[in-house]
């Protein structure tokens, strides 16, 4: 039996990932990457926070300040979990600047902003349909009660 390298180990593993399988560690990314904090924060984060982007404004550069003040009804303890989450996973990148006080920016890596293309259309579904799914939603309770 032949030894693989762990080069040959990754590239095996990774033909082999499968959503679908329950010990898949994509899953555990799906998982993470469709929280609501998530889909806010790289909404935010590409540059949809800005007036009439749209979704579709400029990608930059937030501080910890901006993030919470923007992302309403987020806790300090959840954007904090949220933003290192999304950090470890290469997704964020975090740059501290050592002023008095301390300042603490936020701002998509290569790979999160090809997430962020993903995301921005999610976010902009769901906004668009909103009314669509209300509608369905009623209809369904009344036929169901």
């Amino acid at each position: 039996m032949a030894t693989m390298s762990a080069a040959q180990r990754r590239a095996q593993a990774k033909a082999e990932y499968n959503a679908f399988v329950a010990a898949c560690p994509s899953r555990k990314l799906l998982d993470r990457i469709s929280n609501k904090w998530v889909t806010l924060i790289m909404a935010a984060l590409g540059g949809a926070h800005q007036p009439g982007a749209d979704c579709a404004g400029e990608p930059g550069a937030m501080r910890y300040s901006e993030l919470a003040r923007l992302l309403a009804g987020v806790s300090q303890k959840m954007l904090t979990q949220t933003l290192r989450s999304l950090e470890r996973d290469g997704l964020v990148a975090r740059t501290v600047v050592p002023t008095v006080p301390v300042t603490v920016s936020y701002e998509l890596t290569e790979l999160g902003l090809s997430l962020h293309e993903t995301m921005r259309g999610v976010k902009a579904w769901a906004e668009v349909h909103m009314d669509d799914v209300l509608a369905n939603r009623e209809t369904y309770d009344t036929r169901v009660t």
